[in-house]
């Protein structure tokens, strides 16, 4: 699943593919803008983002996406 992050006052948004449901990225995302806490991801290689809660601008989460074979529907 595709999750998109938006920090404030920075241009660039951070992109990563999580191995995590939409529920639970949604919860997680939560807990750290109610908590107050860093927000940590980790992406389907292993690799972890860590952003804090309190300057996030928004979090996009990705529909799941059936990886399609062939050349499309005729």
């Amino acid at each position: 699943m595709e999750v998109k992050i938006g920090i404030q006052n920075v241009g660039r948004e951070i992109a990563l593919e999580s191995a995590l449901d939409a529920e639970a990225v949604a919860k997680i995302v939560s807990d750290a803008i109610a908590n107050g806490t860093d927000l940590r991801l980790t992406d389907e290689k292993g690799r972890q983002v860590i952003v804090p809660g309190n300057v996030l601008g928004y979090v996009e989460i990705g529909a799941e996406e059936v990886r399609r074979v062939g050349f499309g529907a005729l």
